[in-house]
């Protein structure tokens, strides 16, 4: 299995065919092996391989069905940056456990760069559902120190790395 190394991690090497499976799983984790074969031009079988070494790799961590938030009730999307009142590695821990209870929570990331150490994307139903949310969960678990809300206008577009 060949790799090469950047920044002193053994990377797998990834050819245009691996990209061009990983795009068309990407817009399509149900097309069958048959019909990804023949788009990336190859046999069932050199392809069925090739996915399953992505997936050995850990390069495909899974496949999932996207489904549109709008469409389920959930039209409101915000970015809500979050600082810790300290900075130690429980303290974290407990708020990235807390956190990951909600389902409003969509993702969460540490962040550097701004006074804010969360970066969460949640999405509610409506400004009373937020408003439950941010002052009945959210600013109830312990540590947050502070919150700074952005809502999110128009997502422009959303897409995986390949």
């Amino acid at each position: 299995m060949p790799t090469s190394i950047k920044n002193n991690q053994l990377l797998p090497d990834i050819d245009a065919t691996d990209k061009a499976l990983l795009r068309l799983l990407q817009n399509d984790a149900r097309i069958s092996i048959t019909e990804l074969a023949e788009r990336v031009h190859l046999s069932a079988t050199p392809c069925a391989r090739r996915v399953k070494r992505l997936e050995e790799l850990g390069i495909i961590k899974g496949y999932h069905t996207q489904t549109d938030a709008e469409k389920l009730g959930y039209p409101l999307a915000i970015f809500i940056a979050i600082s810790m009142d300290r900075h130690t590695a429980e303290r974290f821990a407990q708020f990235e456990a807390r956190i990951q209870s909600f389902d409003e929570v969509i993702s969460c990331s540490i962040v550097t760069g701004r006074s804010e150490d969360y970066l969460i994307k949640v999405r509610v139903r409506d400004m009373a559902h937020y408003e439950e949310f941010l002052l009945h969960r959210l600013n109830r678990i312990e540590g947050v120190a502070q919150v700074h809300t952005s809502f999110e206008l128009r997502e422009v577009f959303n897409r995986s790395v390949v």
